[in-house]
């Protein structure tokens, strides 16, 4: 039994290229059957490991329990022990997520530092086939689409799982057979998370009709993780075809995202990576023939419909206020943007300036302060070269400015209200340079930065 268990696994370990021979390996050790026989496993077939112990304070006396025995054990092999502890409880408090979700990222946030200071080249976890079949039923139930059907991979990052080619059944037999202890976490028997029910009941009636049940989850994960390159590949190549960067987010042209095989999954592939959920990403996909205007938010990105396209900005840290300006000068607004106000006399040199982030008005009418804001619904101006009135949002509109653009834009107005310049677009015929206008006032609006 001891030979064909270690051969298992040495086997799965050359298949899937997880391990080198000249490497350091950090084994995460929670003293349980499963972790103790890879720290066994690993160093019976020659690799260099240390361990790490992570003290999360869930469970009292028990957790000190298990962090001695893991002391004890490295001590008595020889291995580098490293522990860490956690508040586990006030970490999740904090970051409203749930005690698992805690344990997680602390663990995994903890493995990463440590791999990077002791210089080790990859941390071992002790997953083995039948966790792998509960994470598969696990990802049914919830929904999580074809990548949670491939279950848990070999490797992931510099997380590595030589034993997912074994079972639990033959964990507890190696060991028993190199007469090793461990300890056992007692929340495991108990029903009250939804992995515990599978592993406590699901599995045991899926083996009453295959007894083999796990490796044929396993296997069949193996088969869609393989289906999932070609697909991933695909939905790549698709995105590359539709996908436009912006400076904020992206910019999918609805036409060309329903040329493609699955509107829903590409979309998915692309949304998914600004913090939109599922179910979000449902309603999107079903939503693009929805006139211009409807949108959805993540906590990070807002996405919208606008004229034939979907488009996905960051959402601002908060809404920039209007800023005054009392006299000349240069003027930071927001973190990206700066003006510049610069009230001069009017000759025969006078510089004329063609740039749409430089304009010059009459200042004869226009006196200090001035204000610097965002446009507001029901704003007006007259355009440079009109008569009338015309709303700034039709005006927007009628020039095919993106609405997130439209909501970022910018105007400077007098200080009774009226609009002077629709900055970057155009000025107020109100306020042009005439022939008998004497004093003008240039403003110029650049990048904070640059110029």
């Amino acid at each position: 039994m001891k030979g064909k268990f270690l051969k298992t696994i040495s086997d799965y370990i050359s298949h899937y290229k997880l391990l080198k021979v000249n490497g350091k390996y950090l084994v995460a050790l929670s003293g349980g059957a499963d972790s103790v026989a890879l720290l066994r496993v690993l160093l019976t077939l020659g690799y260099a490991v240390e361990a790490i112990h992570c003290n999360f304070h869930l469970r009292g006396e028990e957790s000190d329990r298990d962090e001695f025995f893991c002391k004890t054990l490295c001590n008595k092999l020889g291995v580098t022990f490293h522990s860490v502890h956690f508040d586990t409880i006030t970490y999740a408090r904090q970051h409203k997520v749930s005690i698992e979700m805690a344990a997680r990222e602390l663990r995994y946030r903890y493995f990463e530092r440590l791999c990077q200071d002791i210089d080790a080249t990859a941390i071992c976890v002790a997953h083995h086939r039948d966790d792998n079949a509960e994470t598969v039923l696990l990802n049914l139930i919830r929904g999580t689409g074809i990548t949670g059907l491939a279950g848990i991979a070999p490797r992931r990052g510099y997380i590595i799982r030589p034993l997912l080619g074994v079972n639990r059944q033959e964990i507890i037999e190696y060991l028993d057979s190199i007469k090793q202890d461990f300890v056992t976490d007692s929340t495991n028997f108990t029903d009250n998370v939804v992995r515990n029910k599978i592993r406590l009941h699901i599995l045991p009636l899926l083996a009453d009709i295959n007894p083999s049940v796990s490796e044929s989850i396993a296997k069949t994960a193996d088969h869609v993780r393989e289906a999932t390159k070609y697909v991933e590949n695909g939905v790549k190549a698709a995105v590359n075809q539709i996908y436009k960067p912006t400076n904020r987010g992206c910019c999918i042209s609805l036409d060309e995202l329903k040329k493609t095989i699955s509107v829903k999954y590409t979309l998915y592939e692309i949304l998914k990576t600004y913090g939109f959920n599922s179910s979000q990403i449902k309603q999107i996909a079903e939503s693009l023939n929805v006139e211009t205007g409807k949108e959805w938010h993540s906590k990070t990105h807002t996405t919208l419909i606008d004229r034939g396209h979907l488009l996905i900005e960051l959402i601002d840290d908060k809404d920039i206020l209007p800023l005054k300006i009392y006299e000349d000068g240069t003027y930071i607004y927001g973190r990206e943007m700066k003006f510049y106000f610069l009230s001069k006399q009017i000759n025969s040199n006078n510089e004329v300036f063609k740039k749409p982030n430089c304009v010059c008005l009459d200042a004869r009418n226009i006196h200090y302060p001035l204000i610097i804001r965002k446009i507001k619904a029901g704003d007006r101006f007259v355009p440079f070269g009109m008569t009338g009135s015309k709303l700034v949002s039709d005006y927007l509109t009628d020039c095919k400015m993106p609405l997130f653009e439209k909501r970022r834009q910018l105007v400077v107005t007098n200080d009774e209200g009226k609009i002077l310049w629709l900055v970057n677009q155009r000025p107020s015929n109100e306020f042009r340079i005439t022939p008998s206008s004497k004093k003008q006032l240039i403003i110029r609006f650049m990048e904070a930065g640059k110029g």
